[in-house]
């Protein structure tokens, strides 16, 4: 004989109170919405974050993956992090830079994402990018590094406008309601990028070099643009060892083209930078990849770091 259990009235309301309230849980998060009704974006790196935070504005909560300090390439996500990625209103990445990032977004099932790769175009560098002889996607190494996609298309400010085009579209997808701010927030963040493109141009206009060595090849677009040679130590990976033919084909070079620095970034080992530069008696100095912003920054933000680059390179190669 079965018996059922008595279930009393109140216990059976309770139930149902919190069943209510576990399926109002799900419908805000499955809809992408912070307990405020902002749009939960979730951001891959720092110049992810900084494009979601300037066009989403009040209508926005960001949260950024790669934690300040944190090499973006080696990023390796939490659970936690996975979980919120699927919490998503939207999501705003670069394809191919964070090969963890890449395999979690494929699984969350977010409808929304900006891939920042594909608003604009990518183009292969290896150790040598010369800016006088713009690429149309297939500038090799003239080095024995072999050359990849690169994925640092925020360097440059044209390129980044750009990806902020594209991400504004995602945003409003997102967010129809607030379409009208979004495209306000874009249209005034592509005029800035557009002053500080003027700012490189008109500073490095009048220059007695064209070249400079850094320790990875994270400018090759900025070069590019701007009409100079970027020679890496290393390759597009931050972390690789370059061989002694590279070190020697250093030496040679920096002594025909005037080299008076050698660029080192704060979220690097500076080690083989200061090696080379004190082989060749040069100077050192930070070239941020604004992959991060940390205490030792040069900035508070994208632009800052932008224009603290822009003095650095003036200085280095004789900007009058």
């Amino acid at each position: 004989m079965n018996v059922r259990p008595h279930i009393s009235t109140a216990a059976i309301a309770g139930a149902a109170v919190l069943g209510l309230l576990s399926l109002s849980a799900c419908s805000t998060a499955g809809a992408g919405r912070s307990g405020d009704g902002k749009l939960k974006v979730t951001a891959s790196f720092y110049p992810m974050q900084f494009l979601a935070e300037q066009i989403g504005g009040s209508h926005v909560e960001v949260s950024n993956l790669t934690k300040p300090g944190v090499e973006p390439h080696d990023l390796e996500l939490t659970p936690k992090q996975t979980a919120q990625l699927g919490e998503s209103g939207a999501i705003v990445y670069l394809k191919g830079l964070q090969p963890a990032v890449d395999d979690a977004i494929k699984q969350s099932g977010v409808k929304n994402v900006a891939d920042a790769a594909s608003l604009t175009g990518l183009e292969t560098h290896g150790t040598e990018v010369d800016g006088h002889h713009h690429s149309t996607g297939d500038n090799h190494s003239h080095s024995e590094s072999e050359p990849g996609r690169d994925p640092h298309i925020w360097l440059d400010p044209v390129k980044y406008a750009e990806v902020a085009k594209g991400v504004n579209r995602t945003l409003a997808a997102a967010d129809p309601k607030n379409r009208a701010d979004y495209q306000k927030n874009t249209d005034a963040l592509v005029k800035k990028l557009d002053g500080l493109d003027k700012e490189f141009r008109d500073g490095l206009k009048n220059r007695a070099s064209d070249t400079f060595i850094t320790t990875h090849a994270a400018f090759g677009y900025l070069a590019e643009r701007y009409g100079l040679t970027e020679e890496a130590i290393s390759g597009l990976d931050p972390e690789s060892e370059p061989s002694a033919n590279r070190i020697k084909d250093l030496h040679t070079l920096a002594a025909q083209h005037h080299v008076s620095t050698v660029f080192f970034e704060t979220i690097a080992n500076p080690a083989t930078a200061e090696a080379l530069a004190g082989d060749l008696h040069l100077k050192t100095d930070v070239l941020d990849p604004l992959e991060g912003i940390t205490g030792k920054s040069r900035g508070k933000d994208y632009f800052g770091i932008q224009r603290a680059n822009l003095a650095a390179l003036e200085k280095a190669l004789g900007s009058k």
